[in-house]
């Protein structure tokens, strides 16, 4: 402004910030403002909505015949969906606006991170050499927290606010701990940065380890060495300037790629593909409805759902009948339990199936009148995506209707197989279960009875053997062999039995047949190991089943980093 000849004394600026009543406030600021050529700024005019379409009248009138020094600033936050767009449209048009991005890529939001400092910071503390080592060492865990985020659950689990006030109190908290002692409390300060400054923020189990694991990665003794790489070809910077860090970062920092999050090039992949699946999904829903498709014989929307919905109801078997079960069981095993609860889960999802669609079928017929249910119903199997009220009976999935159906006739066949005899099947399908966790649960509970161990000491070994699930003719003795898992981040060498680096474009490679056998906890082997956790779906998070130990040469901070899960599903 300094240039224009304007001046920011309070006599030709206004300042106010919008709710608790300053409406009033901004009215009379604007129409001072208007007739004495002053500048106002509205803050947060987000927070009153009822009070914006008086403001773009009063902005219209003011419009014309005002001292031409008469200037409007307007702050708002986005707005978190479409919905809360309320900004009016005569408002947007006549201004010329600027939004504040997010930086993206690593190279933007170091430099962001930062720009939150300057020379006299990087001069305040009487340990100099530590105090910068680790600030640069934060600004990256920084950028790096924040950018992970668009790799999806292969990032983090769940999406969490980071914010610059994390990184400057973090920088405070480091300054008052080096001014305070005279070695560098390391763990306190990464106990400080991890589980409280950032992982305040953090409500996953594994999204606090993959924190942890990062901070000890990059703050260390070893630092001060020169002998810590933030990334791969990335090395901490020595004692520089503040410009001079700005610098580095420009000579220095590899080209933005997966790598320098320690995720493998693979999780880009996945996550373009899922955001082209997603965009297609939408342009496929904003086709219209239009039933009648005129002349020529095309098949009508009516049709397709009506074939779709036939075949369905053709394919479903009956339901379960516990009672003639029940009746041929012997003992009633951990195993059968499960098996009970596993048919009693598929029952209630198959009647509502069966329901629905019978429903929808009069519905179509005109023999019953349409609700907004069945013209839901309608649209998901138009659409082919499983319908609402089947998602809330059933186990998570990503996947499209067809393949969803084809899938729970699979899991079917299985429970009909396994309740054919009650004998446990010579490879399980893990994944065919709507509740996985019962089923290891009960590997511990059957050994720990016939074992006589107590149930809370024991824990499950995984080991992966050579083999698939054609090569077994018979479950293990103790136990239970399982298949039908992949992994993600990284794959599994037979030859070797270790976990080690993923092959390009291949996103989930499957794993050989795994034998799960319960052991007690004080048995276990931890070294040269890394704590898999094991999901339902790629979705992650919620989808948690079980943590399955899986041997590793190399150091099992390289698997946290990749955000290396098992699927049951993908």
């Amino acid at each position: 402004g300094k240039k224009l000849g304007y001046t920011f004394n309070n006599r030709n600026f206004h300042n106010v910030s919008l709710g608790q009543g300053q409406e009033v406030v901004a009215e009379q600021a604007l129409d001072l403002a208007a007739k004495e050529g002053h500048w106002v700024i509205l803050q947060n005019i987000h927070l009153v909505a009822k009070w914006l379409s008086s403001l773009e009248k009063k902005l219209e009138q003011h419009s014309e015949g005002s001292h031409q020094d008469f200037r409007v600033f307007i702050s708002a936050e986005p707005a978190a969906s479409p919905e809360s767009h309320i900004i009016p449209q005569g408002i947007l048009e006549n201004s010329i606006k600027i939004t504040n991005e997010a930086p993206a890529g690593m190279h933007a939001n170091l430099h962001k991170a930062l720009d939150n400092f300057n020379q006299d910071t990087l001069e305040m503390c009487t340990q100099e050499n530590e105090f910068k080592s680790i600030l640069f060492a934060l600004c990256y865990f920084h950028a790096v927290v924040a950018e992970r985020r668009k790799f999806g659950p292969q990032g983090w689990n769940r999406s969490y606010p980071f914010n610059t006030g994390d990184l400057t109190i973090s920088v405070n908290v480091l300054y008052n701990y080096l001014e305070a002692s005279t070695k560098v409390p390391y763990d306190d300060l990464r106990y400080l940065f991890g589980e409280i400054m950032y992982g305040g923020h953090i409500t996953d189990d594994w999204d606090r380890r993959l924190c942890k694991t990062y901070l000890e990665e990059i703050i260390k003794p070893e630092m001060l060495e020169g002998e810590v790489l933030l990334a791969p070809g990335f090395p901490l910077p020595g004692n520089m300037d503040y410009n001079g860090y700005h610098q580095y970062i420009d000579d220095a920092l590899p080209p933005e790629s997966p790598y320098l999050y320690g995720l493998h090039p693979n999780a880009e992949i996945g996550v373009l593909t899922q955001t082209s699946e997603k965009l297609f999904r939408i342009v496929l829903e904003m086709q219209p409805r239009d039933t009648s498709m005129g002349e020529g014989g095309v098949v009508t929307r009516e049709e397709t759902v009506k074939a779709l919905l036939e075949e369905m109801l053709e394919k479903l078997m009956d339901e379960f009948n516990i009672a003639e079960l029940m009746a041929k069981v012997e003992e009633r095993t951990p195993y059968v339990v499960v098996a009970f609860q596993e048919c009693e889960r598929m029952n209630i999802l198959t009647s509502e199936i069966k329901r629905s669609l019978k429903e929808l079928d009069l519905g179509l017929k005109g023999e019953l009148t349409m609700t907004s249910d069945m013209e839901n119903l309608q649209n998901s199997l138009f659409l082919d995506m499983v319908p609402e009220s089947w998602i809330k009976r059933a186990y998570p999935s990503t996947a499209s209707l067809g393949t969803w159906f084809a899938d729970l006739l699979t899991r079917i066949k299985e429970l009909e197989a396994w309740t054919g005899d009650f004998s446990l099947p010579s490879a399980v399908w893990l994944a065919g279960f709507f509740n996985p966790q019962s089923f290891l649960t009960a590997i511990m509970q059957s050994t720990a009875r016939k074992n006589e161990w107590p149930l809370d000491k024991m824990t499950l070994q995984c080991d992966v053997t050579k083999k698939n699930r054609e090569d077994f003719a018979s479950p293990p003795r103790e136990g239970a062999y399982v298949h039908g898992l992949f992994m993600e981040g990284a794959r599994w060498d037979t030859q070797t039995g270790l976990i080690t680096e993923a092959r390009l474009k291949e996103l989930t490679p499957a794993m050989p047949v795994i034998f799960i056998k319960a052991i007690p906890a004080d048995k276990q082997d931890i070294r040269s190991m890394y704590p898999c956790p094991v999901y339902k779906t790629r979705q992650r998070g919620p989808t948690y089943v079980w943590t399955f130990n899986l041997k590793t040469r190399e150091n099992p901070s390289k698997w946290v980093l990749a955000g290396v899960a098992l699927l049951l599903q993908i």
